[in-house]
């Protein structure tokens, strides 16, 4: 699935470093929020605070920096195509947010350049070993998602989406959710556990030969 996401918003969003936001495109992607534009305003900032968030738990040194090349893609890809005007906006520009994350990290130069901005005593000492042992296991990690995108993409859309809501959600939260999506398929509770076990169990074998390369 990630592999999928990515050929379309290459496609429809690729950046270009000579493209500015205007205040027309920053209207446009106001009105893409909300059409009021005092609520399109509120929106506005608590998604940029929300993708500041999303890049600082990922640990980029650039957050806001990120968050500005995540905002104006969306802002084009609006200007130009006006093809994501009835897309639920948080999780079109978290997708974007992804999507920016993975090149700024794949982009060796952007990174250095980040760590060349902090001053001499922010400058982070990364052992060797220990640096190459990290990139093993964020490489690792990066390829699992693939393949479990790869994998869920290849379910059916009501499976999909059905294991996506079992799995949302902690707690007294989590166990709601599972009730009322048990009722809406009009199963019980254990039908429910069952099928979603199974589904888990399907996916698991599904990454384990995606990781192994047996899946092309």
């Amino acid at each position: 699935m990630l592999s999928l996401i990515k050929k379309k918003m290459d496609e429809a969003v690729s950046y270009k470093k000579d493209w500015a936001l205007t205040q027309q495109a920053f209207e446009k992607l106001l009105g893409w929020l909300d059409a009021d534009r005092e609520r399109a305003g509120l929106k506005y900032e608590e998604l940029r605070l929300k993708l500041v968030s999303y890049f600082g738990r990922k640990l980029c040194l650039a957050p806001d920096e990120l968050t500005d090349e995540t905002l104006n893609r969306v802002a084009r890809r609006i200007v130009e195509e006006e093809k994501i005007l009835d897309e639920e906006p948080l999780v079109y520009c978290y997708r974007v947010a992804r999507l920016v994350f993975l090149e700024h990290w794949r982009d060796p130069a952007r990174a250095q350049a980040a760590l060349d901005d902090l001053p001499p005593s922010s400058q982070p000492f990364s052992d060797p070993e220990k640096a190459a042992e990290r990139e093993v296991r964020r490489r690792r990690r990066e390829k699992r998602l693939e393949c479990l995108d790869r994998c869920a993409s290849e379910l059916p859309q009501e499976t999909r989406t059905m294991i996506v809501e079992y799995y949302q959600s902690e707690r007294r939260e989590k166990i709601e959710r599972r009730e009322a999506l048990a009722a809406r398929l009009k199963i019980s509770a254990n039908a429910l556990r069952i099928r979603a076990c199974r589904v888990r169990d399907k996916l698991e074998a599904c990454v384990t030969n995606c990781l192994a390369g047996q899946v092309k």
